[in-house]
């Protein structure tokens, strides 16, 4: 007597149905992060504003600026790494732009490299942004040593005696000789739904297929049984 496919079948069909849904919510998912990142994209390359007297962090995160001023001769160095070139430092520095002193990512500079001393005025041209480089295995920041792996706008701030506002330069004018600018994009900003969807597709495809090869198992007469 063959056994019954309904229990299995049932099983099955309630297994894709579930798997499809998660593929599908994660194709939606990439089309809201999709339409984020191209917001996102097209706030950073805006045209650029005198720096803002007031800020706010979350309102405007991204916002293009353009000042001219002073680089302090105090650089800190935050220990970073470069695709194809290596390790590294970001180097931030004082900015010294109308009456007010605030930080400047200056950008990259190699671990041999000199950090070039700028002197007279510089016209920038970066974002603001409030970097979130730390993680729950970043180590605490070596002030005295002045090696630095996080940016932490707030002690950047009183190390430097500057407002908590962080500039990350797109260019200088002068440009800084041995100084590569970082500027600010998306490229950090995860978005993985795309691989989340084709995961979740493809369990539905095995799941299928395995629901299928268990109810042909199932009516295949056994060993000395007949038809």
């Amino acid at each position: 007597m063959r056994k019954s496919v309904l229990v299995p079948l049932i099983f099955g069909i309630a297994g894709v149905a579930v798997l499809v849904s998660l593929g599908k919510w994660q194709v939606e998912r990439l089309a809201w992060k999709e339409g984020v990142l191209a917001e996102i994209e097209g706030r950073i390359s805006a045209e650029p504003v005198p720096l803002p007297e007031g800020v706010e962090p979350e309102a405007d995160r991204y916002l293009p600026v353009q000042a001219a001023g002073e680089i302090g001769a105090r650089a800190l160095r935050v220990l970073v790494s470069q695709k194809q070139v290596g390790a590294g430092y970001r180097v931030i520095s004082a900015f010294e732009t109308e009456g007010r002193r605030v930080l400047l990512d200056r950008g990259f500079v190699k671990v041999a490299g000199e950090i070039p001393e700028t002197e007279g005025a510089v016209r920038v041209v970066g974002n603001l942004h409030w970097p979130d480089d730390r993680l729950s295995s970043t180590p605490e920041n070596d002030v005295p040593g002045n090696m630095w792996f996080a940016r932490d706008i707030a002690q950047m701030a009183e190390v430097l005696e500057t407002e908590p506002l962080m500039i990350i330069a797109r260019e200088a004018s002068p440009p800084e000789q041995g100084v590569t600018p970082l500027p600010v994009d998306t490229s950090g900003i995860p978005n993985d739904h795309l691989s989340y969807a084709i995961t979740w597709f493809s369990l539905a495809a095995i799941w299928a297929a395995m629901t299928g090869f268990f109810i042909w198992r199932m009516r295949q007469p056994r060993e000395g049984q007949q038809r």
